[in-house]
């Protein structure tokens, strides 16, 4: 399953975001959850919604607004009090831990990364979605959407399979460019670089006018990775690496990685070094959109809805996929598929209540709210293009092409890798040196 969220204390997203830390939450929800978590047998019914409203606890700050208008409307329209519990991204999966603990989980709640839910899932605390999504339900979402949100039969985190989840957002992770600095080195923001070393070649010539270049986050640096593998290997040799099928040690794998080399020695990583810790890609995105001093970062989708709602006068900015290999073998795919999104608590007193609820907020009509107001590309069919803004038209123009993995990299693997990443653009580390450590993750995990 390929899922992204964004948080950290900026991030709406999530990582994709992809956290927002960027994209992936999942220190605390995965080493933490997964062994308290299983304390909370079928036989709990306890939740913070057993009164006469519907509880959503929310993880996002960038949808947040959009969020509580539409909670509004719907009361309005229903009769139903709706409360938004709006933790953030920072405190989150804390919060959500501690109320599975005490058997006081709110009525539904955001969905972050899948390996953050899966203590969640498997712990029962989500409705089975998966036969109410082969009727029209389902049937409204883009194919890409259910696809990346459904547990496999084989899937790593052991949850039983299934669709636990509804999204009204078709995340991607792409680049996003600073139109005026683009504009200022004689570079055509609207037009997407055609390779990776027409890219590298645009932020050489950024440098020499004395801005900053490119930047990600080590969060998100395993879906740097991953997306840049896709010029390399089919989905089904991707899938096959992540549950150990295949080797790290491939050729598809190494070339992947010389791209982190790429980019350090021509010089173009800002800094000379990827920010890390709990705050690594709010720090990232506070550079692009609040203070302007690089011209370019990998991200995803949802962060338009943080610069919407933390710099709101910066949108001269935008989007395109992760350039080309050179040398690719095969047709480049984004990372992506479901990103912002709820799950319903089956235990809770509400939870027909919370069902309804979700089904409407996942409609086209409340979709195109999301698409406007937060603003994202959302994961309902019938949401018109139109519907979505400048900033995300290049990454939108490419959704269908998203990577269709049916697992995720391991967690013990996603942090081998990430470490990985930040030694290659320290020199601490090879290219062979990391695959190796990749691998002896992989077959330790």
């Amino acid at each position: 399953m390929t899922r992204f969220h964004t948080a950290g204390p900026m991030g709406s997203t999530t990582s994709t975001g992809p956290s927002r830390r960027g994209f992936l939450l999942g220190a605390v929800g995965t080493t933490l959850a997964a062994t308290s978590l299983a304390a909370c047998g079928s036989g709990d019914s306890g939740s913070s919604g057993g009164g006469s409203e519907i509880v959503f606890m929310n993880q996002s700050r960038g949808q947040a607004a959009t969020l509580k208008k539409l909670a509004e409307q719907y009361s309005k329209q229903n009769g139903v009090k709706i409360r938004i519990d709006d933790v953030g991204p920072a405190d989150f999966l804390t919060k959500l831990q501690s109320s599975s603990q005490s058997r006081n989980m709110p009525d539904m709640y955001s969905v972050v990364d899948g390996h953050s839910m899966a203590p969640y899932y498997k712990a029962g605390w989500a409705m089975d979605l998966t036969d109410r999504m082969k009727g029209s339900w389902g049937d409204t979402f883009r194919p890409a959407t259910l696809k990346t949100t459904t547990f496999g039969a084989d899937n790593p985190q052991g949850v039983k399979p299934g669709i636990y989840s509804a999204h009204w957002e078709t995340p991607a992770l792409g680049i996003f460019v600073n139109a005026a600095m683009y504009k200022a080195a004689g570079l055509d923001p609207d037009k997407a670089p055609a390779s990776m070393s027409e890219f590298i070649d645009q932020m050489r010539k950024i440098k020499k006018s004395g801005k900053g270049t490119f930047w990600f986050a080590t969060s998100l640096s395993n879906q740097v990775v991953q997306s840049y593998a896709s010029n390399y290997m089919t989905d089904e040799e991707l899938n096959a690496t992540f549950v150990g099928k295949n080797s790290w040690k491939s050729e598809g794998w190494r070339k992947t990685l010389q791209l982190v080399v790429d980019l350090r020695d021509a010089g173009v990583i800002a800094t000379g070094s990827l920010p890390s810790g709990n705050t690594d890609n709010p720090t990232v995105e506070k550079a692009f959109f609040n203070t302007q001093g690089v011209a370019a970062i990998f991200d995803g989708t949802s962060a338009v809805g943080v610069a919407r709602a933390t710099a709101p006068d910066f949108t001269d900015f935008r989007s395109f996929p992760l350039p080309a290999a050179d040398d690719g073998t095969q047709t480049s795919r984004l990372v992506g598929g479901a990103a912002k999104g709820a799950a319903v608590n089956p235990r809770s007193k509400n939870a027909a209540q919370a069902l309804k609820f979700l089904k409407w907020l996942t409609a086209a009509d409340q979709q195109r709210a999301w698409a406007e107001g937060v603003p994202l590309i959302p994961s309902a069919r019938a949401v018109s293009d139109k519907n979505i803004p400048e900033q995300l038209a290049g990454i939108a123009a490419k959704v269908s092409d998203i990577q269709l993995v049916q697992n995720q990299i391991l967690e013990q693997v996603n942090t081998a890798l990430q470490k990985g990443t930040q030694a290659l653009v320290l020199k601490e580390r090879t290219v062979d040196q990391v695959l190796g450590d990749l691998d002896a993750a992989q077959k330790s995990a």
